[in-house]
């Protein structure tokens, strides 16, 4: 990958969005997995994990996306 640092700049605020989001995602996995030990059974709780785990990788993604798009 090379070096861009006004995509990083531009998407700088955006991954920090993203950032916040995914500690939200991350206290949502830690209630499933606490509801999972509970409540097996309940499928819900993996679909949700799921999310969960796209949330929390979402500020690596969005500061790619912005580096791939500003050209040197």
């Amino acid at each position: 990958m090379h070096c861009r640092p006004l995509g990083f700049l531009i998407g700088l605020p955006f991954a920090l969005i993203a950032f916040v989001l995914s500690v939200v995602g991350g206290l949502l996995f830690v209630i499933g997995s606490v509801l999972t030990c509970f409540c097996p059974w309940c499928y819900c709780y993996a679909g949700m994990a799921n999310f969960v785990v796209h949330l929390i990788q979402l500020p690596i993604e969005v500061i790619r996306w912005f580096i791939g798009r500003i050209p040197c």
